[in-house]
């Protein structure tokens, strides 16, 4: 792809973009939400169409690739975080979706269909048989039948957006093993990933994206943390974590105190206290109840046994109103089925938590201080978009996450609980989220998060507590004798401490 440029209204989202694959490797392709990769891989796959002046060319050979029809003529198939299958239909059926075999007549020829696709997915080595329904599959066997889609057609190349974002660790074991079964047939793959680790293990080169243009390619012998991120984010990597606000936050009052909290199954009774400025990590194995502790102070889920104390006073908090209304607000993990309307504007979303404030007699809300609220957040938290009236659900996961978190600012909250606050999000915007808590903790609000980074839990926290099996194991860091290590939190997160 040469001299790639792509504008909306309002937005020049690429310009002058380059980038090479060859056969039989995997290039990476990283960059911060909102870069333009998947307005690049769009673009390659027929669903967008580029500015004149640019070419895409394969094997040498100039093409035009006016639709997704043509992309896929040309041997190119695109995997997207967002599945795209039929979940009603059979394995055969999602396959031969918009070329299925006919019979004398007209007639729908699926055991044909069946026997066509059988090949592919022995090759793939899938546990399913084409008749099987899409709908009882897992992820991971979904992705398969993507890409057993993408071989049917003959694909040459194959770009596959965050693959592993759904995924355990053991199916991303298996997608690496298929991903360089395909390399060594001579398919080229383009690898879309935030994940380090990713690019570390699969990758042969790694383009990198920023601002819509291109930054550049690094070959295999010069990839490394540190020349990747000052690629993407234009700074170096010890910048990331900044603490201004006091890291003895831990000696001030209490703001929250949990007291033997339980649901009496998946959270044992569990103790905690939260200060006013203060970032409280909490760490542990997938599993171990965290989310869970977290929905029970929220009252997202009914809690069994123990009592949240706010500033030293019991609150009942039976619902997550109840919560709001005491001053405790909740980020969820999981932004898009839980989080936010995705259908719906930023400014809605922005101000949904709020809603109250703009009545005015007769029930007529006040558009213009919303609107003016939403300009606020986007300013406040640096939200990349044209306008707070564009859908939020067009946005990049950086931006989302942003919208998302600005929804809870705006309710006021002396203690806000942040679930896995940078998944799915890039670098460069989990930097501006690290620089958003601090800020909240300058503020004198109690902040409580929850990661499975471990690097994230270390940087930005002062005091970390660990759980396993629904019980808070140990504490490190604040007070305690323990620094905030990886191996400590570790040991307790094993269930190795002494």
């Amino acid at each position: 792809m040469r001299g790639i440029s792509k504008t909306f209204p309002g937005v020049k989202a690429l310009n002058d973009v380059q980038i090479k694959a060859w056969s039989g490797e995997v290039l990476a392709l990283m960059g911060e939400n909102g870069a333009g990769k998947s307005t690049l891989m769009k673009i390659l796959s027929g669903a967008y169409h580029a500015d004149p002046g640019g070419e895409i060319l394969i094997d040498g050979s100039p093409v035009q690739i006016t639709d997704p029809i043509a992309a896929k003529r040309h041997g190119i198939a695109i995997i997207y975080q967002e599945l795209a299958l039929a979940p009603n239909l059979s394995v055969a059926e999602n396959i031969y979706l918009g070329d299925e075999l006919h019979k004398p007549g007209g007639r729908i020829d699926r055991r044909a269909m069946n026997a066509g696709c059988r090949a592919v997915l022995e090759r793939l080595g899938a546990p399913f048989g084409p008749q099987t329904t899409v709908s009882t599959l897992s992820i991971a066997e979904r992705q398969l039948v993507e890409i057993a889609r993408a071989l049917h057609s003959r694909s040459r190349i194959l770009v596959l957006d965050e693959p592993t974002t759904p995924l355990s660790s053991r199916e991303t074991d298996r997608l690496f093993t298929l991903l360089r079964q395909l390399r060594a047939e001579g398919i080229a793959l383009i690898y879309i990933s935030h994940r380090m680790a990713e690019i570390y293990e699969l990758a042969d080169r790694v383009s990198v994206l920023r601002d819509g243009g291109y930054v550049g390619t690094l070959e295999r012998e010069e990839i490394n943390a540190e020349a990747l991120v000052r690629m993407m984010v234009g700074r170096e990597l010890s910048t990331f974590y900044t603490k201004e606000h006091d890291p003895h936050g831990s000696h001030g009052p209490v703001v929250l105190e949990v007291r033997n909290l339980t649901d009496g199954r998946r959270v044992k009774p569990c103790s905690l206290r939260l200060h006013r400025g203060e970032v409280l990590g909490i760490a542990g194995l997938v599993g171990s109840g965290r989310t869970e502790l977290a929905r029970l102070i929220y009252g997202a889920d009914r809690r069994t046994g123990g009592e949240i104390l706010l500033n030293g006073r019991p609150v009942t908090i039976r619902s997550p109103e109840d919560a709001l209304a005491a001053g405790i607000a909740y980020l969820t993990e999981d932004r898009k089925q839980l989080g936010l309307f995705l259908d719906m504007s930023c400014a809605e979303n922005i101000n949904i938590g709020v809603i109250r404030k703009d009545s005015r007699p007769g029930g007529i809300l006040d558009l213009a201080r919303a609107r003016e609220r939403a300009e606020q957040a986007f300013a406040a938290l640096r939200i990349r978009a044209a306008s707070p009236q564009i859908s939020v659900g067009s946005l990049s996961g950086g931006n989302q996450q942003k919208v998302l978190l600005s929804r809870w600012l705006e309710t006021g909250p002396a203690v806000l609980i942040l679930d896995e606050p940078t998944r799915g999000v890039d670098i460069g915007a989990k930097s501006e989220i690290y620089r958003i808590i601090d800020d909240l903790a300058k503020r004198d609000i109690g902040v409580i998060v929850i990661s499975s980074e471990l690097p994230e839990i270390i940087g930005i926290c002062d005091r970390v507590l660990v759980m396993r099996e629904g019980r808070i194991e140990g504490e490190v860091g604040g007070p305690s004798v323990h620094p905030i290590t990886q191996e400590n939190i570790m040991t307790y997160a094993a269930g190795v401490a002494a």
